[in-house]
């Protein structure tokens, strides 16, 4: 019948549609596997070349397995193991298609219309039933694959899709794999970072789910677990058009800083940055942590040695089967018929041509004898995951196994309660296997289906090796063990490079930190009278201490006092010690000569007064030159307006007398009142009085003690700081104690001024008279040198030195005007040591004259005689 034939044309024909191309093995289970046995095809064509390696090598691994599973008496024994495997060239969409086949037997078809020609019910060959898929490679093909297994519940285990997503119980629930995810490979990129000491890296990433997630998930655990920051990310488009790698390597630049870059990329796009990086003259900046697409793979490097050196890369522990190298090694045309692909593979992998009926032969090419050898007369190297796809068959086989001890115990073969095997039941002893796999570690899974993460670490070192290459520097299980020591970079530099954001602060700097990037911040001085209180803070110091020198802390001011070395006090001092030498002599040799004429004339008690406050005034050099005590202070505050309130009461005392007996005699005979010896005393001893009562009451008010003065020697550089040791008396203090002394000086001045006019016999008058002029000028120079070095650093040396200068200045001007004349004479001139009775009368007439109408002059020269 017409139809009918077309009918089953179609049904063939949609059938080839859907597996053009697989591999049926027989068995009593049947698993299926999905293997990239071809790469992608150029754009609208789904198949491209052959894959040797990832595709046959590892399908051929999965057969492998199966051979050996079937042969183990202890693994299945009586069931064996069958297989439909696929192809899914490299693309998602396509193996989704492809992996339809899965499916077939689980979905129910309406067979209700079809009908024979002779009106029998059609007889359609159920498609087998596959329990569990073997794959796929690639992360995104394993996606598409596990959204349509789960619907049917069947259980897929990988043996080389590491995207972090798969780990998602929720959406991938039948999703199991040998491999560990991404995440585990990006916790043990961040631990290797950490290692280095790096805290500023920036991630490369090819456009598509394996470079993003590896991306996503390294930035996602950096962030949970602080101490490293990401500098930038760049991405990798899928196309990348021309300049694209310059323009990548330009933007990697912008934070120079951050020469570690995390990579996860496939391996052309890993070797074009390299051609970039090159290109741009910066071979040995970028310092790169590869992920497993880089892992230890040759092509990468290959002519770029220089710029990958030092590269840090990592790869899933693994190890090389020797019985799948036997196996593949023995693999030929003949004995190896049910790989519908070997033919393909032995003409590229050959480099020869087989005929096929119908095909011309390429004259470029050789023809193929089939009595080529593997390895023999081709390079052979086992890829890298075979272990995985042996271990992922294995893991199916013994959840198989597990299962029908439990559902048959007892029966050989497939028991009821296995027929069907049911998914769910499946997964769950899937995730509980524990086995050695064929590299001896153990294969288990995690609650998510993931694999225990176990890595190799590598470094691609060129200099200072018999064998330049990758070299194992250590391993990540869960944790990271690295070995420094064994590490070497750009040039064979043996030191860790650093890729920090910022440098870590001197002493006494504190971080300001960049706002958003918490790796990044400003390095800013404590300066001043700050130390550094922690990471972030400056603080002041404490009024009596000052940073040390890299301001970590404070220390304590030194404390100075003037010293009796220094010359602002040796100056003062020798003046003080001549003074009180000349001051002695004068009292020595008045006492000496006390009943001579000129030592009476000159009025003896007041003399001793006046010289004792002399003697005082240069006395209070030592004083304010000596340590600062108790005592010392009581003694200055006493002694500093002493000397001179007693040396200028008894001055004004006498020309207060000689004013009063003048102004007296120009009006009547009468002397004036108190002008003898005893009330002079008296009136001089109230005088002096008033300064003791008030240095007295001062002493109630406020005990002597003595004080540091830290604030007077506090320049802008801490270094020069010093505390200096000194007596509580303040500038102020000191000038209301010489305050009262100035009073008596300027009243004395007035007197003296007053009484110029009087004659020369009263010998007194004139020299006082110059005396307080003199005192004057030196005390009005004093004020301006005192106050006008408050912001000097010198400022109580020059203080105390012109306060004792300036006190010994007035007293040696007293001392020299007052006395010296009369001491020359005295000693020099005895003969001038008589009383002169024409001399007083000639001093009388001519202060007649002056006075007019006086005529008791003689009176009047009298008491200066005798005074």
């Amino acid at each position: 019948d017409e139809s009918s034939v077309l009918n089953i044309t179609s049904v063939s024909a949609s059938h080839q549609h859907f597996h053009p191309h697989s591999i049926k093995i027989p068995g009593d289970i049947t698993l299926g596997g999905l293997f990239p046995i071809h790469a992608r095809g150029p754009h609208g064509v789904n198949c491209g070349e052959l894959k040797k390696e990832k595709g046959i090598h590892r399908m051929e691994a999965m057969l492998y397995a199966l051979d050996q599973i079937n042969s183990d008496p202890e693994l299945l024994p009586n069931i064996t193991l069958g297989a439909r495997i696929l192809d899914t060239c490299s693309r998602d969409t396509y193996a989704l298609e492809q992996s339809l086949t899965f499916v077939q037997a689980l979905i129910q078809k309406d067979t209700s219309d079809i009908r024979c020609s002779n009106g029998e019910p059609p007889i359609i060959r159920k498609p087998e039933r596959v329990v569990g898929v073997i794959g796929a490679s690639a992360s995104s093909v394993s996606i598409m694959v596990a959204n349509i297994l789960r619907l049917f519940e069947i259980p897929q285990v990988s043996y080389a899709s590491t995207a972090p997503e798969l780990s998602d119980n929720n959406r991938y629930d039948y999703f199991s794999r040998v491999v560990p995810p991404d995440s585990y490979q990006a916790q043990a990129m961040l631990d290797i970072v950490k290692a280095l000491g790096w805290n500023y890296v920036s991630t490369l990433a090819s456009e598509g789910n394996y470079g993003e997630s590896g991306v996503d998930a390294f930035m996602q655990i950096s962030r949970e677990a602080g101490g490293v920051c990401i500098a930038q990310s760049v991405k990798i488009p899928r196309e990348p058009t021309a300049g694209e790698f310059d323009k990548i390597i330009k933007r990697l630049m912008e934070t120079s800083n951050a020469r570690g870059v995390i990579i996860f990329a496939n391996e052309d796009d890993i070797k074009r940055v390299l051609e970039a990086a090159k290109r741009a003259n910066l071979t040995g900046h970028f310092l790169f942590v590869g992920s497993d697409s880089w892992g230890a793979k040759s092509s990468p490097v290959t002519e770029l040695e220089d710029v990958a050196e030092g590269a840090v890369t990592i790869l899933p522990k693994r190890a090389s089967i020797d019985g799948f190298d036997q196996y593949f090694m023995t693999r030929s045309l003949e004995n190896n018929r049910r790989n519908i692909w070997f033919a393909e593979f032995w003409e590229d992998d050959f480099r020869c041509k087989l005929t096929r009926p119908g095909i011309k032969l390429d004259p470029d090419k050789k023809k193929c004898t089939g009595d080529e050898r593997i390895g023999r007369d081709s390079l052979y190297e086992q890829e890298g995951k075979v272990q995985f796809v042996i271990d992922a068959v294995y893991a199916m086989a013994h959840a198989l196994h597990n299962m029908h001890q439990d559902l048959c115990p007892g029966s050989s073969g497939v028991c009821n309660n296995m027929d069907p095997v049911e998914g769910q039941v499946l997964l769950n002893y899937i995730r509980t296997v524990n086995f050695n796999g064929s590299a001896g570690t153990s294969v288990l899974f995690n609650e998510n289906g993931d694999a225990p993460g176990r890595y190799d670490i590598f470094q691609f070192q060129m200099t200072n090796h018999s064998h330049p290459g990758y070299h194992v520097i250590g391993q990540w299980t869960n944790n990271l063990r690295l070995n420094l020591e064994e590490m070497q970079w750009s040039g064979g530099d043996r030191s860790v490079p650093e890729s920090i954001c910022s440098f870590p602060c001197k002493p006494g700097e504190r971080k300001k930190m960049v706002k958003g990037v918490p790796c990044c911040w400003h390095c800013e001085l404590c300066d001043g009278y700050q130390y550094q209180l922690d990471e972030f803070n400056c603080e002041t110091c404490p009024s009596d201490m000052r940073p040390v020198p890299n301001r970590t802390a404070c220390r304590p001011t030194p404390i100075i006092k003037l010293e009796w070395n220094s010359p602002w006090a040796l100056v003062p001092a020798s003046l003080a010690m001549l003074g009180i030498l000349a001051t002695s002599a004068v009292v020595i040799t008045f006492i000496r000569f006390n009943d001579t004429p000129i030592v009476r004339a000159s009025g003896r008690e007041l003399s001793y007064v006046l010289l004792t406050g002399i003697f005082l005034i240069y006395l209070i050099t030592f004083l304010m030159i000596a340590e600062p005590g108790v005592v010392v202070c009581a003694f200055r505050r006493l002694l500093l307006g002493l000397g001179m309130a007693i040396t200028y009461s008894a001055m004004l005392t006498k020309t207060n007398r000689i004013y009063r007996i003048f102004e007296q005699g120009k009006r009547s005979v009468t002397p004036p009142k108190f002008i003898s010896p005893t009330s002079q005393l008296v009136i001089t001893f109230i005088l002096i009085s008033v300064q003791v009562l008030g240095v007295f009451v001062w002493f109630g008010v406020v005990p002597p003690h003595t004080i540091i003065d830290y604030d007077e020697l506090r320049p802008p550089n801490p270094d020069l700081a010093r505390g200096i040791l000194k007596c509580d008396m303040s500038d102020l203090s000191i000038i209301c104690c010489l305050s009262y002394s100035i009073v008596l000086m300027v009243t004395c001045t007035v007197y003296a001024v007053k009484s110029r006019g009087v004659p020369e016999t009263f010998n007194e008058a004139k020299p006082i008279g110059f005396t307080m002029y003199t005192t004057c000028i030196v005390w009005l120079a004093f004020v301006p040198i005192f106050f006008g070095t408050a912001q000097s650093t010198e400022k109580m040396f020059i203080q105390t030195a012109t306060l004792t200068v300036s006190m010994s200045l007035s007293a040696s001007v007293s001392l020299g005007m007052l006395y010296m004349p009369k001491v020359y004479v005295i000693i020099f001139h005895p003969e001038q040591n008589v009383q002169k009775r024409k001399r007083s009368f000639k001093a009388a007439r001519l202060s007649q004259k002056s006075t007019s109408d006086k005529q008791n002059g003689e009176t009047k020269i009298e008491p200066d005689r005798t005074q």
